[in-house]
């Protein structure tokens, strides 16, 4: 069966990172708008890198949960593709071999004037020169708000070829993922929501099953692979 997973930053948070949004309007502390677009990286270059320091030395202090290590586990059985929202890699250190990271990674540095990308320092300053063009215009490796999402041809493809989509701790808000299940469906999939509360877009799918994302999705996994 080919099955496509996208999980979302519900799948991390029992890892004790943070959810993209809190009821609040604060990511982390700082508003969205402060630390996630490109007109806030050019206004203020260092107050983005140091929250982006934070998060970094956050995830790498992150263990990988239940959850992660049971798509390692479903990848065995099936023929999985596995596209997260999360910056992180808790999947690749649970194991996961081939992950799609669409909104970037935390662990990757790019530049902005020729596009390398290049494994980021613990500290990173938007004068780092680019290991490639050594232009100082190095920002991370993340896609902000008003970006195109990375690989998304290849996940838009993905979803026309699933026998199965299943989103897991997605909030179904954010655009093009919120949209994926329709495109799926449309394509013949079946469509599965493992998540803690139903998302904003739970009319997409076939089923939902809801729980913390360490207990459902383990269970689900095991009833798929017996």
């Amino acid at each position: 069966m080919r099955i496509t997973v996208l999980t979302g930053a519900g799948i991390s948070a029992e890892s004790g990172l943070a959810t993209f949004r809190a009821s609040d309007g604060l990511w982390e502390q700082h508003r969205i708008e402060d630390v996630a677009t490109p007109e806030a990286f050019a206004r203020d270059p260092d107050l983005v890198l140091r929250f982006y320091d934070m998060r970094r030395a956050a995830a790498a202090a992150a263990h990988p949960n239940a959850a992660h290590r049971a798509l390692v586990r479903l990848a065995a059985h099936h023929d999985l593709t596995l596209v997260t929202q999360n910056v992180d890699d808790l999947h690749e250190r649970a194991g996961s071999p081939h992950v799609i990271h669409m909104h970037g990674a935390l662990n990757r540095a790019c530049c902005a004037g020729c596009g390398h990308r290049w494994t980021a320092p613990a500290v990173m300053s938007a004068t780092d020169p680019c290991s490639a063009c050594s232009a100082p215009a190095t920002r991370p490796d993340i896609v902000w708000f008003g970006e195109t999402p990375q690989h998304i041809e290849a996940i838009w493809a993905a979803l026309e070829v699933a026998d199965l989509f299943v989103a897991i701790g997605t909030s179904g808000n954010v655009y093009p993922a919120a949209g994926f299940a329709q495109h799926a469906g449309r394509n013949g999939a079946r469509c599965l929501e493992l998540n803690l509360d139903a998302s904003s877009n739970a009319r997409d799918f076939d089923q939902r099953i809801l729980g913390p994302a360490t207990s459902i999705v383990p269970a689900w996994v095991d009833s798929l692979i017996g």
